[in-house]
């Protein structure tokens, strides 16, 4: 099973870099760089002093001002504050680029992975715009619930790199799985699919969820440089969308080898063709059924 993983993610790699999937980062990279900045410009300030507000009343944090004696009006709180805002910001801007590729980008990247590979493959267009929507919809509630009942968890070190990761992992798995198959696959096959290639397309989901934790360094960089804020959370957002553009790819390098693999197995076999006499025996019934004639 881990064959065709490894082969459908160097196959994404290698197409993940061309001229034209570059190209298709940009559009949603401007309107996703323009929605943070206009409200980060509208709610930053707000939404900073009310975490610092809120870090205040924490005796931990006056526990340990007192004792590491930091030298910074506010404390530990107005230093930490936008570190957690960018926390707690950062699963919405992972949440908002996977969505935004997922229903605008995968469709196209999934036409690209067909056309190179797999040009034979029949679109049985198995799942409408309207159910993957839903499917989206749905999944993306279960994510959000997930990393709400979660996050007090995150305080905790070793959970905070694990339990983000491994819930966008799934959201991954759950959303780009079924997309690389709606346009392609039966809803029989799309079910068959999913069911029986549950754990590998789970895995996938998960290395691409580490995959995209890895931007937050980016992000949070915005923050402790205020100076080349407007340049990194930008950079910060083309990454994500990035890493969700090879994800797609992919989950759809093996979707659709999985559904061509199937089809063929199930192909039906076509019957033997009817053996023909040898030559001398048909020249021997010619030759007979002319003198036949004949007489």
């Amino acid at each position: 099973m881990l064959k065709p993983v490894f082969d459908a993610f160097a196959r994404a790699l290698a197409q993940a870099f061309l001229p034209r999937v570059i190209g298709m980062t940009l559009l949603p990279l401007l309107a996703m760089t323009a929605l943070a900045l206009l409200l980060g410009w509208l709610w930053w300030g707000a939404a900073v002093a009310w975490m610092q507000a809120a870090l205040q009343g924490w005796s931990v944090l006056d526990w340990l001002n007192g004792h590491l004696s930091v030298d910074r009006p506010g404390g530990l709180a107005a230093w930490l504050a936008p570190l957690f805002v960018v926390v707690l910001a950062t699963p919405v801007i992972v949440l908002a680029a996977l969505t935004t590729v997922s229903l605008w980008l995968t469709p196209a990247l999934t036409r690209l992975v067909a056309e190179r590979r797999f040009p034979q493959l029949a679109r049985q267009r198995g799942a409408s715009m309207a159910s993957s929507i839903g499917w989206s919809a749905g999944s993306l509630l279960v994510a959000v619930g997930a990393l709400i009942v979660s996050l007090p968890l995150w305080l905790i070190p070793p959970l905070v790199l694990i339990l983000p990761p491994l819930i966008w992992g799934w959201l991954t798995y759950r959303v780009m799985s079924f997309d690389a198959l709606a346009d392609y696959a039966s809803a029989d096959e799309r079910r068959a699919i999913l069911k029986s290639h549950r754990w590998p397309l789970l895995a996938i989901g998960v290395l691409c969820g580490y995959m995209g934790a890895a931007p937050a360094v980016v992000w949070a960089s915005g923050v402790l440089f205020a100076a080349l804020f407007v340049v990194l959370v930008p950079l910060a957002i083309w990454i994500y969308t990035f890493v969700f553009v090879f994800s797609s790819l992919w989950f759809a390098h093996y979707c659709l080898a999985a559904l061509a693999e199937r089809r063929a197995q199930n192909a039906p076999v076509p019957p033997p063709a009817a053996a023909l006499p040898p030559a001398d025996a048909r020249t021997s019934i010619t030759d007979v059924s002319w003198r036949d004639a004949q007489r």
